[in-house]
């Protein structure tokens, strides 16, 4: 088991805000689409809501323990974290396992995730300022609108490249999807976590796809 249903739920409910976010952010912003679609005042209210709503999921998941686990390995780093990033041949893959001894999230979903975090709360913030402006100064809003705008092109690029991932990753797209990885793909990919897993937690093993089959694959081959 990789996921809970409750950590899959917070998840989707995480991701179809964001995208509701920024698919009105772009309606709202882009002149082209502003025009062709109309409707602004309802489109600025779908938006201001979504938005803060958006930590909703993350907080009300704290009630489950997998989900503040998972929380827990995502804050910490280890020195094969750091050694993933700066490798080249992070996921070369040798005897059907990874060369780096990665735990359940790779370097690079630990930053990924720390931003959306820090990203999250950067826009409440500013967005709380800009839907109610009356007790803050000029400077005050200015700031915090130029702040919203550029961060808002920044979350754009960081989620088409976290879709561009997942998509190009059948096996973890259907973790997320399912619950559940083949024994195969974890130990490719996150070697340590499969390891450590208790047995009745573990992977599955799909018929064809455990043994000595990986060793076969070529090095770097996931």
């Amino acid at each position: 088991m990789r996921f809970t249903r409750a950590e899959r739920s917070i998840h989707h409910a995480t991701a179809l805000l964001m995208l509701a976010c920024l698919l009105t952010a772009a309606l709202l912003y882009l002149p082209m689409l502003s025009t062709l679609v109309g409707h602004r005042e309802t489109v600025k209210t779908v938006h201001v809501w979504c938005g803060f709503a958006l930590p909703a999921p993350i907080v009300l998941g704290l009630l489950s323990r997998a989900f503040r686990a998972d929380l827990s390995r995502l804050n910490r780093f280890h020195p094969h974290d750091w050694e993933w990033l700066k490798r080249s041949d992070r996921r070369a893959v040798r005897g059907g396992r990874g060369i780096l001894p990665v735990g359940k999230f790779n370097a690079g979903q630990k930053l990924n995730a720390a931003f959306t975090a820090g990203a999250i709360l950067v826009m409440l913030g500013t967005g709380e300022i800009m839907t109610f402006p009356d007790p803050w100064g000029d400077r005050w809003r200015t700031g915090a609108t130029f702040v919203h705008d550029w961060l808002f092109l920044l979350i754009a690029v960081v989620a088409a490249g976290h879709l561009w991932e997942a998509l190009r990753d059948r096996d973890a797209l259907g973790g997320m999807l399912t619950g559940r990885v083949d024994r195969g793909w974890a130990a490719r990919h996150h070697a340590a976590w499969a390891d450590a897993e208790p047995a009745e937690d573990r992977p599955e093993e799909r018929p064809g796809e455990a043994g000595p089959e990986f060793a076969k694959r070529r090095p770097g081959t996931s």
